[in-house]
C-alpha cells in the first residue's frame, strides 16, 4: 500500500500537469483564432489564383513556360507539411503515416521519390528512418509570413526548372474546423488542364471554358509573372492551413488532458481519503487495544 505521503505527491503533480495542460489549451485557442482569420481571408485568392492557371494552362503554349512543361515523371518530389512542436493529438502522426503511404507507393511502380519536409516533427521521423531527404524547413511556424512561402516556393520552382524532379506532391492537413482536420495529398507540379482543389473543400472544382484569351503585352510575359506567383500563393495557403489545423488539433489535445488530469486526481484523491481512513481506523484500533491491555 502506498504511503500517504506518496499519494499527496501523486496529486499535486497531477494538479500541476493540469495547470500545465489547461494553459497550453488557452495559448492555442488564441493562437488557432489568428490562424483561423488568415487562412479564411487568404482561400479565396489561393483558389481564384489556382482557377485561373489551371483555365490558362489548358490555352496557353506550355512550352512557353518551364513550369508548365510535362515530363516523363519517374522522377517524384514529396513536400511534407508537419508542425515543429508535439502535443497536438495525432496531427503529425497522421501526416507521416500517410506520406510515407504515399511514398511506397510510388516507388511500387517504379519511380525515384524525394522528400522535402516543413517542420521539425517530420525532419526528424523520416530522419531516424534514413528517407531521401533533399530539403528541409524548420521553424518557421512561430513567426510565420509570405516571405517564407516566398523562399520554399522558390525553392521548388529552382528544382523543377533544373529537373530534379518531374512531379511535386505535398501532403498537409487541412483546416476544417477547431476539433477536425483532414490530411491531403496535392499535385502542385506541372499544373493540369483542370483542377481539383483539395477534398472537402467544398466540393470546388474549376474548369476550363471555351474560349481564348488575349495577352498583353504577351504570353510569354505574362505567364513570367503569374505562374511563380502562383507556386508562391499556393505555398503560402498550404502554410496557413497547416497552421490553423496544428492549433486546432493542439487545443483539442490539451482540453482532452485536462480532462483526464481532473478524472486523475479525483480518483487519486478517493484513494488517499480511503487509504488515510484505513489508517486512522488502524491507530484507533491499536489505541483501544492497547486501553483493554492495562486493565
Amino acid at each position: 500500500m502506498p504511503s500517504l505521503q506518496s499519494l499527496r505527491r501523486k496529486i499535486a503533480a497531477f494538479k500541476n500537469t493540469q495547470k500545465i495542460t489547461k494553459a497550453m489549451k488557452m495559448v492555442a485557442a488564441a493562437k488557432l483564432k489568428r490562424s483561423q482569420d488568415r487562412i479564411l481571408a487568404a482561400r479565396p485568392y489561393a483558389h481564384k489564383m489556382r482557377g485561373v492557371l489551371s483555365n490558362l494552362s489548358q490555352r496557353a503554349n506550355r512550352s512557353a513556360h518551364p513550369l508548365l512543361q510535362k515530363r516523363e515523371g519517374k522522377k517524384v518530389e514529396v513536400l511534407v507539411v508537419t508542425s515543429d512542436r508535439g502535443l497536438c493529438g495525432g496531427f503529425n502522426g497522421n501526416i507521416v503515416r500517410k506520406s510515407a503511404e504515399f511514398v511506397r507507393q510510388c516507388e511500387m511502380q517504379g519511380l525515384t521519390v524525394n522528400l522535402s519536409i516543413i517542420g521539425r516533427k517530420g525532419r526528424d521521423y523520416f530522419r531516424r528512418r534514413s528517407w531521401p531527404i533533399r530539403q528541409e524547413w524548420a521553424g518557421i511556424f512561430d513567426k510565420l509570413s509570405f516571405e517564407h512561402a516566398v523562399d520554399i516556393g522558390g525553392d521548388l520552382t529552382e528544382h523543377f526548372v533544373k529537373g530534379t524532379f518531374d512531379v511535386l506532391y505535398v501532403v498537409y492537413n487541412e483546416f476544417k474546423s477547431a476539433i477536425q482536420q483532414r490530411v491531403i495529398v496535392e499535385k502542385l507540379f506541372p499544373i493540369d488542364a483542370a483542377t481539383e482543389f483539395g477534398a472537402g473543400q467544398s466540393g470546388m472544382h474549376e474548369s476550363a471554358v471555351g474560349g481564348s484569351y488575349l495577352y498583353e503585352p504577351d504570353e510569354g510575359e505574362l505567364l513570367n509573372v503569374l505562374v511563380p506567383k502562383h507556386f508562391q500563393i499556393q505555398a503560402y495557403r498550404i502554410l496557413l492551413e497547416s497552421a490553423a489545423a496544428e492549433h486546432g488539433a493542439r487545443m483539442a489535445a490539451m482540453d482532452g488532458a485536462t480532462r483526464n488530469a481532473g478524472q486523475l486526481i479525483k480518483k487519486v484523491t478517493l484513494y488517499y481519503n480511503k487509504t488515510r481512513q484505513t489508517a486512522i481506523t488502524k491507530e484507533l484500533m491499536d489505541i483501544v487495544g492497547g486501553a483493554e491491555a492495562l486493565k
